[in-house]
């Protein structure tokens, strides 16, 4: 902590714990000399995108490290997923978390099909497996399972009860790149799963993604619809479109592949490290990765019982946002709350308790290249101080 005493507030007019803010997404990028290097050789060979040279060796080296049959780079996630619902030919509705990121349902809604929310399990905060097996009707045509915090859904489960009512069965693996559920890496599981590479995720191509599968069929299909002009083997499509990863985006995916091992490390130690210090903090609890053997720890989420910490996560939120601490809601608010399924599926919107509690409770606190241990201490302490002073600054902010 800095030279501030405990009980000074930047939401009360003082001088903020740290002079710029704390990003809080993963921000892992190669150093210059490497980048330079990788587009130095992009602009001599003059290959810029469509499948060049690069984005083919991060699609091998992927499928390699993931340990499956194919691996399709895309521009991003959202259209890995939209191009996952057409490669899979789906109608009707697909069962989905409400707990989860907007472009996970946003891309179903492009992609032609409709959500059907489902409550996720209050405590792993992943998919409810019952609650989806109570969505399920005939107009349901698949489930798109959400891989979140690092952990995974009940995959066993999920695909049981896929198998049961004949329905498509993938996931939306955003969180989960690096993980294990039993051993097996995440990637291969359902028929196939979506990655992101986003510059806050801890595999970065600055932006991109790409859809694993082991599915031979389903792969030439993906090749066909990522390009507006087909690629590989000539497939029968629903359409085309343009999701080709860039020869630049792929250059900083290989280079994030490389330094895997360490970044990995490095999120660990500070886990680690938040652990220790938010350990004996009242009405605070670290979300555990659930369903996987091995993590990424991508993420550090917290809930907030207002009644032992004396502050809500929004107030909490506020008062650390004016210290710089970037700390953001994760998810707020739930997709059967917001626009335009809250108008348009109404009788979703005080049918999932579970998650409307999650979106007014949990909290994502900064992680990766851009915090230092000191930065973790100096968090830690300021929420510790935050409990400590809970009365004066509810008061301050106008709370009872």
């Amino acid at each position: 902590m800095n030279a501030m005493a405990a009980d000074a507030w930047a939401v009360l007019g003082d001088t903020p714990e740290f002079d710029t803010p704390v990003p809080v997404g993963q921000l892992y990028f190669p150093d210059w000399a490497r980048y330079e290097a990788a587009m130095r050789g992009i602009f001599a060979r003059q290959y810029y995108t469509n499948q060049g040279p690069l984005a083919q060796e991060l699609e091998q080296r992927l499928a390699g490290f993931l340990g499956v049959r194919h691996v399709v780079c895309v521009t991003n996630a959202t259209i890995g997923l939209l191009m996952a619902v057409k490669a899979l030919d789906l109608r009707g509705k697909v069962l989905v978390p409400a707990f989860t990121f907007p472009a996970t349902v946003q891309a179903l809604t492009w992609a032609g099909v409709a959500p059907a929310f489902c409550d996720v399990d209050l405590q792993t905060q992943q998919l409810d497996v019952a609650a989806a097996r109570a969505q399920i009707g005939p107009d349901v045509s698949a489930i798109l399972g959400v891989n979140l915090w690092g952990g995974a859904c009940d995959i066993a489960a999920l695909h049981d009860l896929a198998r049961e009512n004949g329905l498509r069965l993938f996931f939306d693996s955003a969180h989960a790149f690096g993980c294990r559920a039993g051993g097996v890496p995440i990637g291969n599981f359902g028929e196939l799963e979506v990655f992101s590479f986003h510059a806050t995720k801890i595999l970065s191509a600055t932006e991109g993604g790409c859809i694993c599968t082991n599915d031979d069929l389903l792969a030439a299909r993906l090749r066909n619809i990522r390009s507006s002009y087909g690629a590989g083997t000539p497939t029968p499509v629903p359409l085309t479109s343009n999701g080709r990863m860039s020869e630049a985006q792929a250059a900083v995916g290989l280079m994030s592949l490389e330094d895997f091992p360490r970044i990995l490390a490095r999120n660990r130690q500070l886990h680690e490290r938040y652990q220790a210090g938010l350990a004996h903090v009242p009405g605070l609890q670290l979300v555990r990765p659930s369903g996987v053997d091995t993590t990424n720890y991508q993420y550090l989420v917290t809930r907030i019982d207002a009644s032992r910490f004396g502050l809500t996560r929004d107030q909490l939120l506020a008062v650390l946002k004016a210290e710089n601490i970037n700390v953001r809601r994760y998810f707020h608010p739930g997709m059967h709350r917001a626009l335009p399924y809250v108008d348009e599926l109404p009788w979703y919107r005080d049918a999932l308790p579970a998650t409307d509690l999650l979106c007014h409770t949990s909290l994502q606190f900064p992680l990766g290249a851009l915090v230092s241990d000191d930065t973790v201490d100096r968090i830690c302490a300021r929420v510790a101080a935050a409990h400590a002073n809970a009365a004066r600054i509810r008061a301050a902010l106008g709370g009872s």
